[in-house]
């Protein structure tokens, strides 16, 4: 699974109206919890993206090859704090939660924290898993490239690029 930057306004606008239905929480401007739960996964993605840099600056000063890049990125990200990989997503859900509780947007939370992990779980995973298969799709046509190397990043975006505008996205 992978979030993107295009999925976060979605994921937050659906997050906050799941748990108002359920009347797990209690806000008087949605708007403003949106906002806070997008806030929670821009600053994700903006972390993952400075841990991917600093994996890659490692693997280069070091001289370690392509194939420790997720290894590398793996330590890089634990020093910082925050989860990458099959673990994002449980990391993704305690901030939100944690976010939620702490929030001067959110008026009251009447569920308990597993509560609002398996109730937001499902919406997260919908809108990540969608880009699954893209990034698959992208990946597949990047074999001959090591993945982690600066030229695997620039021929990434382009061809996720190319594969979103042919399937309309």
């Amino acid at each position: 699974m992978r979030l993107f930057a295009g999925k976060v306004p979605a994921i937050a606008t659906e997050v906050v109206r799941t748990l108002l239905a359920a009347k797990d929480i209690e806000a008087e401007i949605p708007k403003e919890v949106e906002a806070d739960v997008a806030a929670v996964l821009n600053q994700y993605l903006s972390d993952e993206h400075e841990v991917n840099e600093r994996a890659k600056d490692v693997i280069e000063r070091t001289g370690k090859p392509s194939s420790d890049y997720q290894r590398v990125r793996a330590l890089v990200a634990e020093e910082k704090g925050i989860k990458v990989g099959d673990e994002m997503l449980d990391y993704l859900l305690d901030q939100v939660v944690e976010m939620m509780m702490h929030s001067g947007n959110v008026d009251e939370v009447y569920a308990a924290d597993v509560e609002l992990r398996r109730k937001m779980a499902p919406v997260f995973k919908r809108h990540m898993a969608a880009d699954d298969t893209l990034d698959a799709e992208v990946r597949g046509q990047l074999k001959h490239l090591r993945e982690g190397s600066r030229e695997w990043d620039v021929e990434y975006a382009r061809v996720l690029e190319q594969v979103k505008r042919r399937k309309g996205l």
